[in-house]
C-alpha cells in the first residue's frame, strides 16, 4: 500500500474532507463550512489532496467543486468505505438507544402525591 497516500489521509481534516466528497461533488465553501477552522486552512488541505490526485476539481465560474478520485486511492477505497460504514452503524445504534430512552421517559406517568 502506498505509504505517502496513507500519510496524506491520516490527517483527520483531510480524511473528513475525503469522506465529504466520497459520494459526490461538493463546493469548496460547503466543505470549509463543515470545519471549525478558516477557509484558508481547509483550502490548504484541499490543495494537498488535489496535488496528490486523491480528489479532482471542477471550476464553474468563481466556484470550485471537489470530488473523490476513487481510482487514485486504489485498494484503500474499500478500507475507507468499511471504516465509514462501521462509524455510521455505531452512530445509528447510539441514536436509536437515545430515542428509545426518550420514548420510555415520555410514556412514564409521574407518581401523583396523595392530596391531604
Amino acid at each position: 500500500m502506498n505509504t505517502r497516500l496513507m500519510s496524506l489521509i491520516a490527517d483527520p481534516t483531510r480524511l473528513e474532507i475525503l469522506r465529504l466528497v466520497w459520494t459526490g461533488e461538493r463546493a469548496a465553501g460547503d466543505i470549509a463550512g463543515r470545519f471549525k477552522t478558516t477557509f484558508g486552512a481547509v483550502s490548504q488541505h484541499l490543495r494537498r489532496l488535489l496535488d496528490s490526485g486523491v480528489v479532482t476539481r471542477r471550476r464553474d465560474g468563481r466556484h470550485q467543486f471537489y470530488r473523490a478520485n476513487r481510482e487514485a486511492i486504489g485498494p484503500l477505497a474499500a478500507a475507507l468505505e468499511a471504516m465509514w460504514a462501521e462509524k455510521l452503524a455505531t452512530l445509528k445504534t447510539l441514536a436509536e438507544a437515545e430515542q428509545q430512552a426518550i420514548n420510555q421517559a415520555s410514556t412514564r406517568t409521574p407518581q401523583s402525591e396523595p392530596i391531604e
